[in-house]
């Protein structure tokens, strides 16, 4: 065990430099462009799912929670709503840049999210919209500022990420060791690929947790290849940052966050299995 520990404390420990680097550039790159492009998800009307899908695929903190405000006032369609939630993947873009996954790769998963994002926002909005809408819920519109912290300054906000994620990292480093130690990795991998759908299925539950660890846990698995592209793709689609956390914190009615949260889940799900079943790699 303390070889696991070591191994997984120098593992998360030379990321650092490339986690401050990547979330020094999202928060300039954030810092610029928050505040347009909600305004471009506000005035996208029926075509929302297209910029909803495009847009949330770049990681800009608190989109998703600007996003249910948005959609709890009526100002987007749940289409849209369901396509930023899906395109989100929290900490996945910087955790692919830190680990030196090849360019290519990470442009094949990030095409991949905003595809499925917005054939998803399109099929939500024309199959459920009607029986998922509940109450108009006037709420003030967010900017995202109050989740991101904007007052502390940008390079401030990246030390704050960076730390936050290390340790993240280093945590689910230490239980990924620490299971494979005891268990050997080939029967953790046969878990997520032996039972058909399972994989997509807990892959898609730990992307529900409203954390940032979720999305951590699951691209780390992915890179440790211990899940295949299906997992991975349902648990970082389902993976919509804090926006549900809000959703469920604000809306009154609980049945349409169920729906929406239901909806959310069984269509990562399915994109899973599908991308598992055509054996897609990235």
């Amino acid at each position: 065990m303390t070889e696991v520990f070591l191994d997984a404390l120098k593992d998360s420990m030379r990321l650092v430099p490339f986690l401050f680097i990547t979330y020094l550039a999202v928060g300039i790159l954030e810092h610029t462009t928050s505040r347009k492009s909600q305004e471009v998800i506000r005035k996208a009307g029926r075509v929302g799912p297209i910029w909803g899908s495009v847009l949330g695929v770049f990681p800009q903190c608190g989109f998703s929670a600007a996003a249910s405000y948005f959609y709890m006032g009526r100002v987007i369609t749940l289409g849209t709503l369901i396509a930023v939630y899906m395109s989100t993947s929290d900490e996945m873009l910087p955790i692919l840049i830190s680990e030196k996954v090849p360019i290519e790769t990470i442009l094949k998963i990030l095409g991949a999210k905003v595809l499925i994002s917005m054939i998803s926002g399109f099929v939500a909005e024309f199959l459920f919209g009607r029986f998922i809408r509940g109450e108009e819920v006037e709420k003030p519109q967010e900017d995202g500022c109050s989740h991101c912290s904007c007052a502390s300054g940008i390079a401030a906000e990246a030390v704050r990420h960076t730390v936050k994620v290390f340790f993240f990292i280093l945590i689910i480093s230490l239980c990924i060791g620490a299971v494979i130690h005891f268990i050997g990795e080939e029967s953790l991998s046969l878990l997520f690929t032996d039972v058909p759908v399972l994989g997509e299925a807990i892959g898609g539950l730990v992307g529900l947790i409203p954390n940032c660890a979720a999305s951590v846990a699951i691209t780390q698995l992915y890179l440790e290849e211990i899940i295949g592209a299906g997992a991975m793709m349902s648990g970082l689609l389902v993976s919509a940052g804090v926006g549900l956390l809000i959703l469920f914190r604000e809306n009154r009615s609980m049945r349409e966050n169920g729906a929406i949260a239901a909806l959310l889940y069984g269509l990562s799900i399915l994109w899973g299995t599908l991308i598992e079943l055509l054996g897609i790699t990235f």
